[in-house]
């Protein structure tokens, strides 16, 4: 694919990122990380002496352990929940790289599979490079703590603490720059893995590198690709509640379903959807969707079988609403990697799609190993003749 390495690229995302290999990719992580997160608030609110009944009635699908007050050890499960999410969200990121990558180089038939196996060898990259940046603010401010106590010695401390004073300074210039580059590192992760097949090292070198080189590129972009993907990801969304809302026009005329779509969908929708925690994320805007698109189950009952309908309708509705997110997200993964393709190019002058990939040398080195087996095999051949 031709890019122009500069911010024309950019509005390229939406289109790229809107691929049903690369939203599975989101979809299919963002599931994994869902799960995690929803048992570890639900094991943290029955430690804290809370029924599942009542979690189930107070949070439903939306469990949030952050603002109960409820012991340590029933918090670090919330914590954990959300750590396990980030790290799915990290992997997917870097497979959307890798897959869009691909695409950019002219390879379209790069697979899911093939994205999980790349993850596979390159796993650590992907969780030790921010680990690697923390841990090097971590010594900073450790190190910064013992000078501190030994500012403390009578007499001699004041003057050590004059001394050394401009090595404290650039040392904090120098800590600030790296909490600026754990921030670059986490956003431009995958990109990095995705597209360079980096290790920790290289991952760490590449974020401080560009976080040097191209501040006001990184920011002037961002500044193109977040509204960009919130104005797809809308009219995403909308054509998808549009769908939603057609089939219970239809359906629901009288001489067909009529009351039975409205207690099934409406209930399923109830539970995807609440009106309370749409109205706290979008405000009072929420309450015309809310009486647009879901039907009004209040005054119905369920049977048995309404009742298993209503739930696997919700389950639908509850992946079709993770798709939307996995699609924003896919598209920031290839707005990320694109901006690094332009990072690249810019700085270094270097075009990553013509870099010969792993997989390539790979095959390169399985064909060459092939050729020479028959090769061999033809002599012995020869010679026994």
């Amino acid at each position: 694919m031709k890019l122009y390495f500069n911010y024309k690229d950019i509005f390229r995302a939406p289109r790229i990122a809107l691929s049903g290999k690369k939203i599975w990719i989101y979809l299919k992580f963002n599931v994994k990380g869902y799960i995690v997160y929803f048992l570890s608030n639900y094991l943290g609110f029955l430690l804290a002496g809370q029924s599942l009944r009542d979690t189930w009635s107070s949070q439903g699908l939306y469990p949030c352990l952050y603002y109960m007050d409820a012991p340590w050890y029933a918090q670090l499960l919330f914590w954990i929940g959300i750590i396990y999410w980030i790290k799915a969200i990290l992997y997917a990121s870097t497979a959307v790289s890798r897959v869009t990558y691909k695409q950019l180089k002219g390879d379209e038939f790069y697979s899911v599979k093939d994205s999980s196996n790349f993850l596979k060898k390159h796993w650590h990259a992907i969780i030790f490079s921010p680990i690697a940046i923390l841990l090097t603010l971590l010594f900073f401010f450790t190190l910064a703590s013992i000078f501190a106590l030994l500012g403390k010695i009578p007499y001699l401390g004041e003057l050590f603490f004059a001394l050394t004073y401009m090595i404290y300074f650039f040392g904090s210039i120098f800590t600030i720059f790296t909490a600026i580059v754990l921030i670059t590192t986490i956003v431009y992760n995958g990109s990095i893995i995705g597209t360079l097949e980096e290790d920790t090292m290289g991952t760490v070198f590449n974020s401080y590198s560009i976080t040097w080189s191209q501040p006001w590129r990184m920011i002037s972009y961002h500044l193109i690709l977040i509204p960009l993907s919130y104005l797809a990801t809308q009219i995403f969304s909308w054509s998808i509640y549009g769908s939603f809302k057609l089939i219970n026009l239809v359906f629901g005329q009288e001489f067909l379903m009529g009351n039975k779509l409205t207690k099934i969908v409406g209930t399923a929708a109830n539970y995807v959807w609440p009106k309370d925690i749409g109205i706290y994320l979008h405000g009072d805007n929420y309450s015309f969707f809310y009486n647009l698109f879901i039907p009004n189950s209040q005054h119905y009952s369920l049977n048995g079988v309404e009742c298993l309908a209503a739930i696997i309708v919700g389950f639908f509705l509850f992946i079709i609403t993770l798709s939307i997110i996995s699609y924003y997200f896919s598209i920031i993964s290839v707005g990320e990697t694109l901006m690094f393709s332009i990072y690249k190019q810019k700085s270094d002058g270097y075009n990553i799609l013509k870099r010969k990939d792993e997989e390539k040398l790979e095959d390169k080195s399985t064909i060459d190993k092939e050729d020479e087996a028959e090769s061999d095999n033809s002599e012995n051949i020869t010679n026994k003749t």
